[in-house]
């Protein structure tokens, strides 16, 4: 019956096509259209590290208590966790084509913090962090310098510093990851032999260098109340956290009764280097990043 309607009526029918037509050429401007649709389920990823342990210790200390309060999170569809030999842990948690990344990640961030509690202080310190990621790759750039003039250290900073947050500003990019990430750091290398010696052991090395090595506020001169002829008020500055190996090595270990003092430079050898030498990345046998 409806057909033979807009046959009868060829004009009325052209316009009822016209009308629609132009509503859907309206509504391609104001609809979301995914270029590709999602095939992948999204997932949230969850990376601790704890300083010094082993993949066991990991395991038991970090994943173990982070997946209890995680599992059964809302539409999981399941977890993997890894626990490193270098102390680092990266659970993984996928949950349905359907589900919305966005409550999806604060959900998992809720259930870590209630597994915050149960882990070594350590690990609090450091921090955890949690991700909503995608696991398909856009592209992999590689770094490299071709007279050979700089290493893996200096190109992983160079690109953490100049490219690194550029792409991750790039509309449409969820994350970037550097693969075999190398902070610069301050490598102390202690003599065992000499810290025996002195009767130090590595834990008073390491808060001495907690100790010494801050970022404090030294306050005003010429705050109120104050007398009628103070004019100024200055802000005092002091030197901070330490920069060089000369200044790291200066760091005093230990007071004598004669006066003397032992210095971290008398029991260990300080370097400029890298945060952590567990990866590396090489491509055609040069260093890159």
């Amino acid at each position: 019956m409806f057909v033979r309607f807009f046959i009868d009526r060829p004009i009325f029918a052209s316009v009822v096509a016209i009308i629609i037509l132009m509503v859907g050429i309206l509504s391609l401007f104001a609809l979301p259209i995914a270029q590709y649709p999602p095939i992948s389920p999204p997932s949230v990823n969850v990376t601790a590290n704890y300083t010094g342990a082993d993949a066991q210790t990991v395991e038991q200390s970090v994943a173990t208590p982070i997946e209890e309060q995680v599992n059964g999170a809302q539409d999981m569809m399941y977890m993997k966790s890894i626990s490193a030999n270098d102390g680092s842990m990266s659970l993984t948690v996928t949950f349905d084509l359907d589900r919305d990344l966005e409550l999806a990640t604060v959900d998992v961030q809720n259930r870590v913090n209630l597994a915050s509690a149960q882990l070594p202080q350590e690990v609090r310190n450091s921090g955890i962090q949690v991700k909503k990621q995608s696991p398909e790759f856009v592209v992999i750039i590689n770094l490299i310098s071709d007279q050979g003039q700089y290493d893996s250290l200096f190109l992983n900073n160079y690109a953490k510093i100049n490219i690194y947050d550029a792409i991750k500003r790039i509309e449409g990019v969820g994350d970037v990851n550097l693969f075999g990430d190398q902070d610069y750091g301050m490598r102390i290398w202690l003599n065992p032999d000499l810290l025996t010696s002195y009767s130090l052991t590595v834990a008073d090395v390491i808060n001495a260098v907690q100790e010494q090595n801050v970022q404090a506020p030294a306050g005003q001169i010429g705050l109120p109340p104050t007398s009628s002829d103070q004019q100024f008020q200055m802000t005092v500055r002091v030197k901070g956290r330490l920069t060089d190996t000369t200044e790291f090595g200066n760091i005093i270990l230990k007071a004598n009764d004669d006066g003397s003092t032992v210095k971290v430079r008398d029991v260990a050898r300080v370097e400029l280097g890298a945060k952590n030498y567990i990866t590396f990345s090489r491509l055609n046998g040069k260093p890159t990043a």
